[in-house]
């Protein structure tokens, strides 16, 4: 009878869920050799190719897709094995991402509300923009992350809600009225490529109103107290909008974003799931208020 390695499986399923085999070399601390090693080893145990090449990535066969399915399975039961024989506990750590616009809102609450329910369990939570979270997650440092959808997605990715984008302007009447009646109108964004920026000024050009970019920040916070001193007015959504900026009327139409749960494992260990289901329901939670 055949045995099939759990090392090999373990290797197979991060190089299928990442999409590549160097990267799950990485994450096991694993040479790129090794891992490819490792598949060869599986492949014959298997006695067929269970991966095939799709430009520059590899993708399972048909009896690939069969052995990723029990692969998942065999590995959890081996962890849940190990997790009891070691007294039955969770992780010790969970490491989760959230973009700057829900942080302030939700991450105080959630960690307090989980830790208490936890309290052997060390949460690390990073506050950074969408190219940071997805970089964590394929490096293994993310666990998963909340923000909005971007040019680069991550392995899985779970869509939760689509969110209209608003002008902000001032709440100081007298700033307001300045803002707006100023010609090119001036704009407060974030610093770098943000997908938000192009909605506003390809909307403003659109319509022919000349604008300029006045202020540049390195964070939300950042950006709105710009915004509440006058600088100029930006675009959001209406999700953690402080209360000394008010939303504007009479510019051009704006699109949405879509906001997204992102991670790298097809199935995450019970307790990154636990706060993964919590984070998603504190954010519909908030969503539907």
């Amino acid at each position: 009878m055949r045995n099939l390695d759990l090392d090999a499986l373990r290797c197979f399923v991060l190089g299928i869920e990442l999409g590549n085999f160097a990267l799950a070399s990485e994450r096991l601390n694993r040479s790129p050799s090794a891992a490819s090693a490792q598949l060869k080893k599986l492949e014959q145990q298997c006695n067929t190719a269970l991966v095939t090449k799709v430009g520059r990535h590899l993708r399972p066969t048909e009896a690939g897709e069969i052995i990723l399915a029990y692969a998942r399975r065999m590995l959890k039961l081996n962890d849940e094995a190990l997790h009891r024989l070691g007294g039955n506990t969770l992780e010790t750590k969970v490491a989760f991402g959230l973009q700057e616009d829900f942080s302030e809102v939700l991450l105080l609450q959630l960690l307090g509300a989980f830790s208490r329910f936890h309290p052997q369990l060390q949460l690390q939570s990073f506050v950074g923009r969408h190219k940071a979270l997805i970089s964590g997650i394929q490096s293994g440092d993310l666990d998963f992350s909340l923000g909005w959808e971007g040019e680069k997605a991550a392995p899985y990715s779970e869509l939760l809600a689509e969110l209209p984008l608003h002008w902000y302007g001032p709440i100081n009447a007298h700033l307001k009225e300045s803002v707006q009646l100023s010609k090119p109108i001036p704009l407060v964004m974030l610093d770098g490529v943000c997908g938000i920026k192009q909605q506003a000024t390809q909307a403003l050009d659109h319509h022919g109103i000349p604008w300029k970019i006045n202020f540049v920040g390195r964070s939300l916070s950042d950006l709105w107290r710009a915004v509440e001193a006058g600088l100029g007015i930006t675009v959001r959504s209406s999700f953690g909008q402080p209360d000394t900026v008010t939303r504007l009327d009479g510019l051009p139409k704006l699109g949405s974003l879509r906001v997204c749960l992102d991670r790298s494992k097809y199935q995450l260990e019970e307790v990154q799931q636990q706060l993964y289901d919590e984070l998603k329901q504190q954010l519909l939670k908030y969503l539907v208020k």
